[in-house]
C-alpha cells in the first residue's frame, strides 16, 4: 500500500476532487493517513511517546484523532473528517468509507480489545458512534447519527439509536420500509407511530364497553 494509492482512492471516490495533486495538498483525510502511517510505525516499534506526539500533531492539523495503535487497511476514504475519533484497538478493513463526526470508541475503562472492528467495504454515515469491541461485517452500511452497540452482519444496512438492521443482502427486513439511502427509515418514529395506533385501538375498545347513559336510554324509548 502506498500514499499515492490512498490519494488516488480519495480522488476516485470524491466527486469534488479535481486531481490527485489537489488531494495530496489540500485534503485532511489524506493528511491524517500520512500522520497515522508514521505514528503507527513508531507505535509498533515501541516508541509510544513519539507515536502519540505525531498523532496529536496530526489531530491539531486535521481535526481527526486516530490513536497510533489503530490498524487501518488499504484505501480508507475519510470524507470531510472533522471530529472523527478512532480508539487504540480499532481495526479497519480495506476500502472503507467514514464520514465526519464518527467515533469508533470504547465503552469504559476495559483493557485489551475494547474498540470496534470493521470488515471490508464498510460505510459509516456522519455522526455515527460505534462503541465497544463490536464487529461490523463486510459491505455493511450504517446510517448517519446511529449508535451501534452490538455486532452487525455482512451486507446489511443499519440505522437508529440503538442501531437496528433494516436491510440484509439488499432486501428489507420489513418489506414496508423504503430503504433508499437518501431516505433511511426512522426506527424510533416507527415505534412511536405503532404505539400511537395501539393506544387509539385501546381507546376505541374502551369506548365500546361503556354502558349507555340514562339520556341515551330515554331517547331510545321515545323513538
Amino acid at each position: 500500500m502506498s500514499l499515492l494509492e490512498d490519494a488516488r482512492n480519495i480522488q476516485r471516490k470524491d466527486p469534488a476532487a479535481r486531481s490527485v495533486l489537489e488531494v495530496i495538498l489540500l485534503y485532511p483525510g489524506f493528511h491524517i493517513l500520512v500522520y497515522h502511517r508514521i505514528a503507527h510505525w513508531l507505535y509498533e516499534h515501541g516508541h509510544f511517546f513519539l507515536a502519540r506526539w505525531v498523532s496529536q500533531h496530526g489531530r491539531h492539523k486535521t481535526g481527526i484523532e486516530i490513536h497510533p495503535g489503530a490498524q487501518i487497511g488499504r484505501c480508507l476514504f475519510i470524507d470531510h473528517g472533522m471530529g472523527i475519533v478512532f480508539g487504540e484497538t480499532t481495526v479497519i478493513g480495506d476500502n472503507c468509507t467514514i464520514y465526519h463526526g464518527v467515533t469508533l470508541g470504547g465503552t469504559g475503562k476495559d483493557t485489551g480489545k475494547r474498540h470496534p472492528t470493521l470488515g471490508n467495504n464498510v460505510l459509516i454515515g456522519a455522526g455515527t458512534k460505534v462503541l465497544g469491541p463490536v464487529y461490523i461485517g463486510d459491505n455493511a452500511r450504517i446510517g448517519a447519527g446511529s449508535v451501534v452497540l452490538r455486532n452487525l452482519p455482512a451486507n446489511c444496512t443499519a440505522v437508529g439509536v440503538p442501531a437496528e438492521v433494516v436491510r440484509i443482502n439488499n432486501k428489507a427486513v420489513n418489506p414496508a420500509d423504503d430503504l433508499d439511502q437518501q431516505d433511511l427509515p426512522d426506527v424510533m418514529a416507527q415505534r412511536l407511530t405503532e404505539l400511537d395506533r395501539r393506544i387509539s385501538r385501546l381507546e376505541k375498545d374502551a369506548q365500546g364497553d361503556v354502558p349507555p347513559s340514562i339520556h341515551e336510554v330515554i331517547q331510545k324509548q321515545q323513538r
